[in-house]
């Protein structure tokens, strides 16, 4: 316990001496747009830790025990997605010299538009990152805060703290570097924790690789069942839209592309950072695999959530303290790269946006503080209703909410010029569209056994395309 403990404040400590080197100059171009001097390799590498979550650094280990490895399905549909974004929306960002990448649809639309788009990541960003943040506070309340005697509420304040202290200066110009230091460090914790299932399982590397592709859990591939969730083509083609949505369509992933000091740049951190997911992925399910193999040996009774696998092996001392260690400050730093910078992309959304004041610095710093509290607020929310059925609900919800954003880019990009949808239509047709997308999804569930996966956002998107359509002015 003491390592972990040291671990964690060290690593807060080399946080804030990188924070207070990158934030010297403390302005708002530095805050929005780190003055777009970040270098490309520097943003590609912080956003793979940006991607991994401290959600997923538990959850894809732990699927391969109902879905297999196949997730490497979606994360290669990933890099087509990428090439999407770096070839077809940055050369857009760029070209229009954006701070906020909603400020397109004011471009496109008008101002209903823009702020009903800027409303949607709003609306997602907060539920998702809070969710995030609070399911990282809870591992760790469970791991390593309860044996001390702190209380829930104090852990969650100490964690959204930390994070207001090293980004209220710098902001993306800081979060890019720390982006950096929290990748190094996930990926460390990740190889360090499959060194310590090595060493528990006598493994070298060539003994692992043979009983991870010898077990019946290695299987990568699904094209025989069209209604399965894992057949290929729906996760494929899921994988590369959900990119387009989550990192082309989102401030908070696109903020830091749009540091890069050119457009070429940009594109090269797009594509790095796409080939890099693979791999990385690839060894998250490897790990899964081989920590199954370890507890089947060793007939530890598992928890029936995947999610709960990993944090019962590195805390149950069966991988030893060392891993523990590992294993807490992994999911710190996953958590901390997308909480970082999800906390920089709301008070930019909302200041740029909604308050349409992005000189006002006075405003920024309200804004970010306000922000900091209302994230605090809904993970105590969570605390309180202590229901995981609801926390399933609010990542639903999140979904949804990017079907929106996908149709009205989609519309304003290939749909010509002359074509507008009528203003006040607008935001009632984001809303309909993911409704009528429920109601699909439940009544195919119901009378035709279809579940729908993440092509649901596919129909999401082309339903809010279609109303726009159907909805549209034309001008001449």
């Amino acid at each position: 316990m003491l390592l972990t403990v040291v671990l964690i404040t060290a690593y807060f400590m080399l946080l804030a001496a990188v924070a207070r080197f990158t934030a010297r100059q403390s302005d708002n171009d530095t805050f929005y747009s780190g003055r777009r001097r970040s270098p490309w390799w520097a943003v590609a590498f912080g956003m793979l830790g940006a991607s991994l979550s401290g959600v997923t650094f538990v959850s894809v280990p732990g699927m391969v025990m109902a879905s297999d490895m196949t997730y490497m399905q979606m994360c290669l549909g990933f890099i087509p997605g990428y090439a999407l974004v770096a070839f077809v929306l940055l050369p857009v960002y760029y070209g229009l010299g954006l701070t906020s990448i909603y400020t397109y649809l004011d471009r496109r639309f008008g101002l209903t538009a823009y702020r009903t788009g800027s409303a949607f990541f709003l609306l997602s960003k907060l539920l998702g990152a809070s969710v995030r943040l609070y399911l990282v506070c809870l591992i760790l309340q469970r791991l390593v805060f309860d044996t001390i005697g702190l209380p829930f509420w104090l852990t969650a304040v100490v964690i959204l703290l930390l994070i207001w202290l090293y980004t209220h200066r710098g902001g993306i110009g800081t979060i890019v570097w720390t982006d950096c230091l929290q990748t190094f460090v996930l990926l460390i914790a990740l190889v360090l924790i499959i060194g310590a299932l090595f060493q528990a399982q006598g493994w070298g590397i060539g003994d692992a690789y043979r009983a991870v592709r010898g077990s019946s859990m290695s299987r990568i591939f699904e094209f025989g069942d069209w209604m399965s969730r894992q057949y290929f083509w729906k996760q494929f083609l899921s994988g590369a839209f959900i990119v387009v949505v989550m990192t082309g369509l989102d401030q908070d992933m696109m903020q830091k592309n749009l540091t890069c000091r050119t457009l070429h740049e940009s594109q090269k951190n797009m594509i790095v950072n796409g080939l890099l997911y693979v791999p990385v992925n690839l060894l998250f399910l490897s790990m899964g695999v081989m920590m199954y193999l370890f507890a089947a040996h060793h007939a530890i009774d598992l928890p029936s959530s995947g999610d709960e696998v990993l944090p019962l092996l590195c805390g149950g001392g069966y991988l030893g303290q060392g891993a523990l260690a590992f294993f807490t400050l992994g999911i710190v730093a996953a958590a901390l790269s997308s909480a970082d910078s999800a906390l920089t992309a709301l008070t930019t959304a909302t200041c740029v946006d909604l308050f349409n004041r992005p000189a006002d610095e006075r405003l920024r710093r309200r804004v970010h503080v306000g922000m900091a509290v209302l994230l605090l607020f809904i993970i105590l929310l969570f605390r309180a209703l202590n229901n995981t059925s609801v926390i399933d609900a609010v990542y639903i919800i999140a979904s949804y909410t990017y079907g929106p954003l996908l149709g009205l880019f989609a519309f304003g990009l290939f749909v010509p010029e002359r074509c507008k949808p009528a203003p006040r239509a607008i935001p009632f047709i984001c809303i309909a569209a993911p409704i009528i997308c429920y109601l699909l999804s439940t009544f195919a569930a119901t009378h035709f056994g279809y579940h729908f996966s993440y092509e649901l956002l596919l129909l999401n998107g082309a339903l809010t395309a279609l109303g726009l359509w159907v909805m549209r002015v034309d001008s001449f």
